[in-house]
Formats: structure tokens, C-alpha cells, sequence
């Protein structure tokens, strides 16, 4: 079965993830089955969704006629023959009791077609035993969704111990089609990779410190927070997805229970839902200072994680770059667990957890025979790009082609401070190495190029930096080698002004792009005013800067703001082939051409011409343009050496 071929998805549970589940299957054009074991839990489900489709209605993100079009496509159902009988593939959304998983499952194997997909929504549960008790364990996949649903990215797809290639990349593709990042897990292992490297090392080794008296809640909570710029730290976090659930992860697991936790479950604290956990929501919720972590050590927290995560690679399941993508979309983490340990340094992390095992004599503290001969060996999880925190940088010298990636994909490669210094720079070294002839600029996640400006920094009383940018919005333009803004989802407001410096907009279908500056009160700050008004003319440029709307990329191309937009599906291999096509041409020419053009959009006619004249007889100077006509003469590719 193929991608085109999938018609009808069938959800398996109108809970939190299956009504959530349902509601961008239906987004996404599909017919939606959701059924639950009572027509109460359907009804709610159902309620939810229509709920959720008005939200997004009222902000904007949704047009009515989508949202109605979307909940026309859902119908409710208890039956369970009803609602398998003609899928495609069955996404089950039912409580973690692996019992009940393995019961469904039965009985779904013998009500759907034989073609039907059965993937299950677990976040921790084995995929291979769940394949088991079907006749079609090759057509048994994985596929964690994250709470919430709509709003989440990431999805881990699961390969079980029978599921087929095939399968997995239809998950795999269903996944990008539902709007949304898939990870995939090569194995299917405890935790698959962001619970493995979340619960255990994260979230209870925290409380085994506190545990053990080394730290107090506020204090790990605190500095995880404040210092090492995490959404929240580990304990109100757990308060935030309850007590119990990572709770009963490691008790199916049969790991110990640090007895803190244990305590909070047995007393009923699970958190917010509760109204108690960690901290009293009755009375004021999590409250702690910033100078409370001010002297916590967070390294061995860090060691944990970075050993499970090397784990997950020295065992096949996942690379490092997907393993870091999967913290930043899951987890929020402010950049990848392992470049993270790159920073820290891989010698610091072994003899952290060197000096853990010899405190403790516990094996979860042994660090793993990659990660001991990585340090030893002076190695890390990345090359060059590690040594930026909000930016990815890889050079394909076989092709010389750079791909820059806007690294926060938490944020929707929101552009902060880190990032206005780190892109400039980048730009500069990668104009000035010889063996790179164009740029591709990207953002990483699958779900935005960048939503613009990092809102959260307005507030910290320093509005200057953001009227100060032309050198960050520049950079492109002033590289003398051409960039490529690659658009695969959002543009938005300093986003798209990035995109618009660029000398190539290539997008994706499912892209959007606008100028939502006027929402609060300001105008496009860098260079979104006169580059929108160079390219698309007046009343377009007042259009988008004055009603603030996102446009879709095939209204932008029409407009004259795309250069090209590409099916969803091969939109990664075009843009690669267009820039590798452009690295085959001259470079010194291509270099002439992009300065000429830039400035002589800005000057006279008869200065841009003195200009290109100027241009022209110093290229009849160089080996390139000699390689060029011979090349021609003896009706051959030229091979251009940029000299």
C-alpha cells in the first residue's frame, strides 16, 4: 500500500490523544473513524475536536471553511466492526494496560482488511508483542504522538521486531502528511528515545537526588529552568504530566522507584491534575526563585541522559542527529541532548558518571563502551556544527553545497539574540571558504523555516536589539555566494524578512508566509517593508504588511515572492538538486552576477551598466572563462574551478 492509496484512518479511543489524534487526520483531508467504548466518551471526543477546530478558527491559523470541512469528516462510533471495516490503517489511542492493548488488537486483526496498517500510540509498550497477537506482524507499526496532539511535532514511529520497510515508511509518510516531524526507532526498546532518555535519567534521577538529600526540589527545579534553559525543570514537569505516569512506566518496566515518587503516588499527590504533587496548586502552584539553583550541579543529570542517548546509538536504534531532534520537539529541550554533552565536554560526562558508579555501585551509572572510547579518543557527536547553540551547519564539498539549519525547532526556529550573532558569522566563514559555492538556509523540525522574532525576548527591556538588525537580515544578501532560503512550512514576520534576503525562495506546498508585525503594534523591522515592496510592488507589500495574513506558498509564488514552490513529498531532493545545479555553474561568475544585481537595483541605469562592463572584461581574465570556451568548442560539461 502507498501513501495515495490510504483513504479511510480509523482512531481507536476519544481520549486526550485520540480525539487529538482524529482532529489532523480530518485536518489533513482524510476520513476519520473515532470510536470509544461509550457513546459519553465519543460525544466528548467529538465536542473536543469541534472545540479545538474553533480555537484555531479565532486565532487565525484555520479558515472556517477548513474547520467545517474538517469536522464533516470525523464520525463518531462505539461499534468496533463499524469502525475498522473499511480502514486503511488503524491508529489504536487506548490507556497504556498492555492487557487491553493485546485484547484490541486480536480483535481488530480479525475485523479490518487485510491491508489495514495497525499502529499503536504507546509511549513506552512493545510494538513486537503487540505485533504478536496479530496475523499481520509485518504490518504492525509504532506511532507516538505527543500531547497535545495539534499542537506537538514529533512523532516517533516504532519499528517492532516484525514490521516490515515497507510499513514503517508508509508511517513515515503518513506522519509528514499529517503535518507532523517523524523520528524514526529502529528498535524496539524501553522507552523507544524520548521516554529512555526522560524518565529514568531525567525525571528520576532528579528524585533520587533529592532522595538522597544531595539537592531539594526548588533548587534542581530552579536551576534546570533558569540557568540551563529548560521549559521547567524535571519536578514540576512531572506535576505537569502526572506523578504517576512516569510512575508506572518504570514499575511495567520493573525498575526501583525512587522514594519520593513512591511516596507522592501512594499519598494520591499526582501533580496538577490532583491538585498536588511536588507543589500545592491550591495555593499558588510551583514557586521558587532563581538564586535557589544557583549553585546545583546539573552534570550529573546531563551524564545520565547523554549515556542513554549513546546507548540508543551504540545499539542501532537511532543517529545522533534524530535523537537530538526528538529532545528539541518532545522535550522543548533548548538544544539536543548531545550537542549539549559537546559543550560540556564527553571527558567530563565519563567521569561524572565514573565517579557516580564508584559512589553508588548501581549499573545505570556505567557509562557505554561508545560514549568512554569517545571521550577517550577526543571525539564528539558533531563536527563544525557543534560549535553553534541555535544553528547546524553541514558542507557537502563533494557537490560544494552548505546547509545552514535555523536549529531551534521548540520555538518554530524562532530568531533570538544567539542566533542575530551566530548567522552573520556563519554566513562570513562560509563566503570566504572556497570549496562552498552556494548556501542553503533551512529550519530545522519540518514544521517551520522560522515563525520570526522570538516574542519572549520583547520583555526583557532591551527593544534596541530589535531595531538594530540589519547586520543579521543582511547577511545574506552582503555573502558573496548565492543562498537559498528553503521554505518548508512557516515564514513569518522576521522569518520571512530572513527569506526575503536571500536570492532564492524555493518553499513546499504546505508553506505559509506573511508579515504578522501589525498584530502587535509594529511594522516588519528588517527590511520587510522595502525588499516586499522591490519584489511584489506596492499594493501587495501594504497588503501583507498592513492586514498581517499569511498567504499560501502558491498565492506567494503568484505574487512574485516564491521563486518556486514543490510538492510536499520531493520538496528536500528539489531544493538539493536546484542548488547543486547552481554549484556546477562558474563561481566567479555567479559572484559578479549577484553583486551587479544587487546593486543595480539600487542605482542609475547607467552606473548599473558601467557596472556590468567593469564585470565583464575582468571575467575575460580568468581560468574559468577559458574552461568555459573550450569547453563549449569541444561540446563538453565545463568543470569550473573557481579561478
Amino acid at each position: 500500500m502507498k501513501l495515495e492509496d490510504i483513504k479511510t484512518i480509523a482512531v481507536l479511543g476519544a481520549g486526550t490523544m485520540g480525539h487529538g489524534i482524529a482532529e489532523i487526520a480530518a485536518l489533513a483531508g482524510y476520513r476519520v473513524k473515532m470510536r470509544d467504548i461509550s457513546e459519553e466518551f465519543v460525544k466528548k471526543g467529538y465536542d473536543q475536536i469541534a472545540w479545538s477546530l474553533k480555537k484555531l478558527v479565532e486565532r487565525g491559523s484555520l479558515s472556517q471553511e477548513k474547520a467545517d470541512a474538517a469536522l464533516k469528516l470525523i464520525t463518531p462510533l462505539v461499534d468496533l466492526k463499524e469502525a475498522v471495516a473499511d480502514a486503511d490503517i488503524i491508529i489504536e489511542a487506548a490507556p497504556e494496560i498492555m492487557s487491553l492493548k493485546l485484547a484490541l488488537f486480536r480483535e481488530v486483526d480479525t475485523l479490518s482488511p487485510p491491508h489495514a496498517i495497525l499502529a499503536s500510540n504507546t509511549s513506552s509498550l512493545s510494538i513486537s508483542e503487540l505485533g504478536k497477537a496479530t496475523q499481520r506482524p509485518d504490518k504492525v507499526v509504532g506511532m507516538h504522538f505527543f500531547n497535545p496532539v495539534v499542537r506537538m511535532a514529533l512523532v516517533e514511529v516504532i519499528k517492532g521486531e516484525k514490521t516490515s520497510e515497507e510499513t514503517m515508511q508508509l508511517a513515515v509518510e503518513l506522519a509528514k502528511k499529517l503535518g507532523k516531524t517523524p523520528i524514526r526507532v529502529e528498535k524496539d526498546v524501553r522507552g523507544f528515545i524520548v521516554n529512555r532518555i526522560l524518565i529514568g535519567p531525567y525525571l528520576f534521577e532528579a528524585a533520587w537526588m533529592v532522595s538522597r538529600g544531595e539537592a531539594t526540589i526548588e533548587e534542581i527545579d530552579s536551576r534546570m529552568r533558569y540557568y540551563e534553559n529548560f521549559p521547567m525543570g524535571p519536578f514540576e514537569l512531572q506535576d505537569l504530566t502526572g506523578i504517576d505516569v512516569g510512575y508506572n512506566i518504570m514499575k511495567e518496566a520493573g525498575l526501583p522507584i525512587p522514594p519520593i515518587i513512591e511516596q507522592a503516588v501512594k499519598d494520591g499527590r499526582l501533580g496538577r491534575k490532583t491538585g498536588r504533587g511536588f507543589y500545592n496548586y491550591r495555593d499558588g502552584g510551583a514557586q521558587y526563585s532563581r538564586e535557589a539553583g544557583a549553585r546545583f550541579d546539573p552534570l550529573p543529570l546531563y551524564a545520565l541522559m547523554v549515556n542513554e542517548a549513546t546507548w540508543l546509538i551504540e545499539n542501532g536504534v537511532s543517529t545522533a542527529e534524530q535523537i537530538d531532534l526528538a529532545c528539541q520537539l518532545g522535550l522543548n529541550f533548548p538544544e539536543g541532548i548531545l550537542r549539549r554533552a559537546d559543550h560540556i565536554g564527553l571527558d567530563k560526562i565519563v567521569a561524572t558518571l565514573d565517579a557516580l558508579y564508584a559512589k553508588h555501585k548501581l549499573d545505570r551509572y556505567k557509562a557505554t563502551a561508545l560514549l568512554r572510547q569517545m571521550a577517550q579518543t577526543g571525539q564528539s557527536f558533531y563536527q563544525r556544527s557543534a560549535e553553534y547553540k541555535t544553528l547546524k551547519v553541514e558542507i557537502d564539498r563533494k557537490t560544494h553545497v552548505a546547509y545552514v539549519t535555523l536549529n531551534r525547532p521548540q520555538r518554530l526556529n524562532a530568531i533570538n539574540a544567539e542566533m542575530r550573532q551566530e548567522l552573520p558569522k556563519v554566513l562570513d566563514e562560509l563566503g570566504k571558504d572556497p570549496e562552498v559555492r552556494v548556501i542553503v538556509l533551512k529550519g530545522a523540525g519540518g514544521k517551520a523555516f522560522s515563525a520570526g522574532a522570538d516574542i519572549t525576548e520583547f520583555t526583557q527591556g532591551k527593544p534596541y536589539q530589535f531595531v538594530e538588525l540589519g547586520e543579521f537580515f543582511r547577511a545574506p544578501e552582503l555573502c558573496p555566494k548565492p543562498v537559498i532560503a528553503a521554505i518548508d512550512g512557516f515564514a513569518l514576520g522576521g522569518g520571512l524578512e530572513l527569506a526575503l534576503a536571500c536570492d532564492f525562495r524555493l518553499a513546499s506546498k504546505r508553506s505559509e508566509v506573511g508579515q504578522p508585525e501589525i498584530h502587535l503594534g509594529l511594522i516588519p523591522g528588517g527590511g520587510g517593508t522595502q525588499r516586499l515592496l522591490r519584489l511584489v510592488g506596492p499594493s501587495r507589500a501594504k497588503e501583507l504588511c498592513m492586514l498581517g495574513d499569511r498567504i499560501s506558498a502558491e498565492q506567494a509564488a503568484q505574487w512574485g515572492l516564491i521563486d518556486h514552490v514543490y510538492e510536499n513529498e520531493t520538496f528536500e531532493q528539489e531544493v538539493r538538486a536546484f542548488a547543486e545545479k547552481l554549484a556546477t555553474r562558474a563561481p566567479i561568475a555567479v559572484r559578479f552576477t549577484k553583486e551587479i544585481l544587487n546593486a543595480g537595483a539600487n542605482c542609475s541605469l547607467d552606473a548599473a551598466l558601467l557596472l556590468e562592463r567593469e564585470a565583464f572584461a575582468l571575467l575575460f581574465t580568468t581560468e574559468d572563462m577559458v574552461e568555459g570556451v573550450n569547453a563549449f568548442l569541444a561540446k563538453r560539461k565545463p568543470e569550473f574551478k573557481g579561478r
